[in-house]
């Protein structure tokens, strides 16, 4: 059986100081090594604010979250941003890249906070992965210069620099037409096929979460449903 690689427990979240409202009650979940799980729910369920304590981008006001065995409470902020480079990819809605950069600069980003400058392995690795999600011939174009959907995909590649274990992607096709949608998504299936790299995908497509190993649905900050659709992920 695969071995867990994110867990959370007890995790609860509250916002505001004199007058709290709690948005997540007492989360505990496991997510296994390469296993893809969508996370559906309305707006304001809790999905986005979950996914962002898993990825160590908020705090929970309560629980604890271990990805791999590390609890996340057991580190410094410093401790935090790097441990966060190099085990966690993010693809958000909004693609994030930088107009003034290549596409090739773009993906490279998150090796070079760490690293201050890349090697040529590195940047090979940059330019494997562009081929890989469909945009080699886009390596020295300007981000502002391809579409949406190329945007979106190179933000995937972007996310796959420092080889992580896991990605979270936070409504990753959200703001897509229909064929890019098809496009984005089915890149993401192959990354999790070839690199055994574990997804979490906020969504609110059902059609996509149905194509999920497993999908969770979230209501006032619980998880209501928990279906695996593919059993052989556990595997």
């Amino acid at each position: 059986m695969a071995d867990v690689l994110i867990r959370t427990q007890g995790i609860t979240k509250d916002f505001g100081d004199k007058v709290k409202t709690r948005v997540l009650h007492g989360i505990d979940l496991e997510i296994r090594e390469g296993e893809f799980t969508a996370m559906l729910g309305a707006s304001g369920s809790g999905k986005s604010t979950l996914l962002n304590i898993i990825g160590a981008l908020d705090h929970s006001t309560e629980g604890e979250v271990f990805i791999g065995g590390t609890s996340l409470n057991d580190l410094d902020e410093d401790g935090l941003a790097m441990f966060r480079n190099r085990t966690m990819g993010f693809i958000f809605q909004s693609h994030f890249l930088l107009p003034q950069f290549t596409v090739l600069e773009n993906v490279l980003i998150p090796h070079l906070i760490y690293a201050g400058k890349a090697k040529p392995e590195v940047e090979k690795r940059a330019a494997e992965l562009l081929d890989m999600v469909g945009l080699s011939h886009r390596l020295n174009s300007r981000a502002n210069a391809i579409s949406g959907g190329e945007q979106q995909r190179a933000a995937i590649a972007r996310s796959l620099i420092n080889q992580p274990r896991m990605i979270l992607a936070d409504e990753p096709t959200g703001n897509l037409d229909t064929a890019n949608t098809e496009k984005v998504f089915s890149v993401l299936q192959t990354v999790n096929r070839q690199f055994k790299t574990s997804f979490i995908m906020v969504t609110h497509n059902p059609e996509l979460a149905q194509r999920s190993d497993r999908y969770l649905v979230m209501s006032d900050g619980r998880i209501v449903e928990d279906k695996y659709l593919n059993p052989k992920c556990l595997e």
